[in-house]
């Protein structure tokens, strides 16, 4: 079914509630776990259905901020969420407490156990109205960034329309185009700074009553970090500042001279080549041409998969008016099927986006024989390896999407890959330093972000730029409003798979199954279980990070060359 056909009605809350109920009696009674298993597989296909209706919604929300009829939707479900996660939990509490539980794992894996275990400390009625209040802050932050109207070029444009100009030959007119863009975030300073001041505050007092320090504790529950710790978490930190930072200070000190520049500033790291960034080729329906050839060619499953997506306008690309900015990928679990959201503006970052959410696609359509919602997909920072190894593993078929300049995408990606992990690393810091001093104001949090910018990211030169030299940076992070503490995970994921991307420049023939059969298992097993059955390093190793930054070293010198030459 085509995704313009899928009907959205609004749940009747009170009939679920009083149907669901039944069924955890049912399930609070069950003796045994042949009479448990069928009554479980019941609340999975009314879960399944709810959930689908969510994701309508928060899909054709996204889609068009100013639609009157899904505005008013997403406020039902930004206040009626909690109440239906409130019955996830009866759930989970009746499950985990079953003295049979050793026989249900034959059926049901110790992940969903697992994920159970850290709903159960995450929620209790008492932190409902917070939940609701956390909620439409987030909506605000989303809504906030999507009425950004830019006058620039005679035009008005939003932030993912500017990027183009952002990455402009003329150096006068992408520091133009860069001060506009930051000029919106000036503008609305204030209001940034309230909607995350709320923010910051209403998950704190819902941690407080929930029993943990600070909402930094809590967050290893929220984001169901299974299997490591804090002091995990900061061992990484520190090898990415170790091991990362310094080969980053090459790479933009690289970028300094192919631009000809005595000194970086922050309105040109977004280009890599004098004469111009590698730009696709073609239009938005053009690069699904070029995509539909790269999956059929690259696997008879890619294959199958792309046509579903193609077949049934799985999708929506275009970046305009009123859409939200960035990009994501969701499920849509009763019709069993994946759907990409992305703002695509004319740059290189659109075949990012694509070949990035088309990973996670893929992940969703290879895992379709999971039936129980909570696991189809992994936690984060799993479901990030599915996403950024597609990324790699696209790289043959980018003279489609490039023509001459492929090697100098190629190129710039990886360099970009690797610059990230600092700033990745840097957003999860800042978090865990804002979370546990809940009582700073605005501008002592502006301040440690600059402090730590310093040292993930010592070669950012703010000079002319206020807000940004203030410590204002991370108002363009919809992560750090709408999903605190996700971001650590793109690190770690970013490390999997670039050990992936090693494999087969290696000749490991073993790489693309492995990858196959980690897309399968979905969220079955939790993050170091995954890295360990795809045969990777665990990134928390000591020497993982030193390895895989020795041997991308020696391939960017290499591929260095034959971008300047394109």
């Amino acid at each position: 079914m085509k995704f313009k056909d899928m009907l959205y009605t609004r749940p009747d809350e009170n009939a679920y509630r009083q149907e669901m109920q039944a069924l955890l009696k049912e399930l609070e009674q069950a003796k045994d776990a042949e009479t448990f298993f069928p009554v479980f597989a019941k609340t999975n296909t009314m879960r399944r259905h709810l959930k689908t209706m969510m994701i309508l919604v928060e899909i054709r929300h996204t889609i068009n901020t100013a639609d009157t009829f899904y505005e008013k939707e997403n406020a039902y479900w930004d206040e009626a969420g909690p109440q239906y996660t409130a019955l996830d939990i009866d759930l989970y509490k009746i499950a985990v407490n079953k003295p049979y539980r050793k026989d249900l794992l034959k059926e049901i894996p110790a992940s969903w156990f697992a994920l159970g275990e850290c709903a159960l400390r995450t929620f209790d009625l008492a932190v409902i109205e917070d939940m609701v209040e956390e909620n439409k802050l987030m909506s605000a932050y989303g809504k906030l960034k999507a009425s950004a109207l830019i006058d620039f070029d005679g035009k008005k444009l939003n932030l993912a329309q500017m990027g183009p100009y952002m990455q402009s030959t003329d150096r006068s007119t992408r520091k133009a185009a860069y001060d506009a863009n930051i000029a919106f975030f000036a503008e609305h300073e204030d209001e940034f700074d309230r909607i995350y001041d709320c923010l910051v505050k209403v998950r704190n007092r819902m941690a407080v009553k929930l029993g943990f320090a600070n909402y930094h504790a809590m967050s290893f529950y929220t984001m169901n970090r299974i299997g490591y710790h804090a002091s995990d978490i900061a061992k990484l930190r520190q090898a990415v500042q170790e091991y990362v930072t310094p080969m980053v200070l090459k790479i933009t000190d690289a970028q300094r001279q192919r631009l000809g520049l005595d000194q970086i500033a922050y309105y040109d790291l977004d280009l890599e080549f004098k004469d111009g960034n590698a730009v696709p080729h073609g239009n938005a329906e053009e690069l699904i041409q070029y995509a539909s050839k790269m999956y059929h060619e690259m696997s008879p499953e890619t294959g199958s998969f792309i046509d579903l997506m193609v077949d049934n306008e799985l999708w929506d690309l275009l970046t305009r008016a009123n859409k939200e900015m960035g990009g994501y990928e969701t499920e849509i679990p009763e019709y069993g099927v994946p759907f990409i959201f992305a703002n695509f503006n004319g740059t290189s970052g659109d075949v990012d986006v694509l070949t990035h959410e088309a990973g996670h696609a893929f992940q969703t359509y290879m895992a379709g024989a999971i039936e129980n919602p909570d696991i189809a997909t992994p936690t984060m920072e799993g479901a990030e390896i599915d996403s950024m190894s597609m990324e790699f593993f696209a790289y043959p078929w980018m003279h489609l999407f490039f023509q001459k300049q492929a090697d100098r995408y190629r190129y710039a990606h990886m360099a970009k890959t690797i610059c990230f992990l600092p700033y990745g690393a840097l957003v999860d810091h800042f978090q865990e330093e804002v979370y546990t001093h809940p009582d700073w104001t605005p501008a002592e949090r502006k301040a440690c972000w600059r402090k730590l910018e310093k040292r993930y990211q010592p070669y950012k030169n703010y000079d002319g730029c206020a807000l940004l030299e203030k410590g204002c940076w991370w108002y363009r992070q919809n992560h750090v409003f709408q999903s605190p503490f996700y971001y650590i995970d793109y690190v770690l994921a970013q490390i999997c798979a670039q050990q992936f991307f090693l494999r087969k420049e290696e000749g490991d023939k073993a790489y693309w199954q492995d990858y196959l059969s980690l897309l399968r298992l979905g969220g079955t097993k939790n993050f170091t279980e995954l890295v360990k059955e795809a045969h990777l390093q665990s990134p928390f190793e000591a020497n993982t990070i030193r390895m895989v930054m020795d041997k991308l070293e020696v391939w960017l010198k290499d591929m260095q060359a034959k971008a300047l030459q394109a």
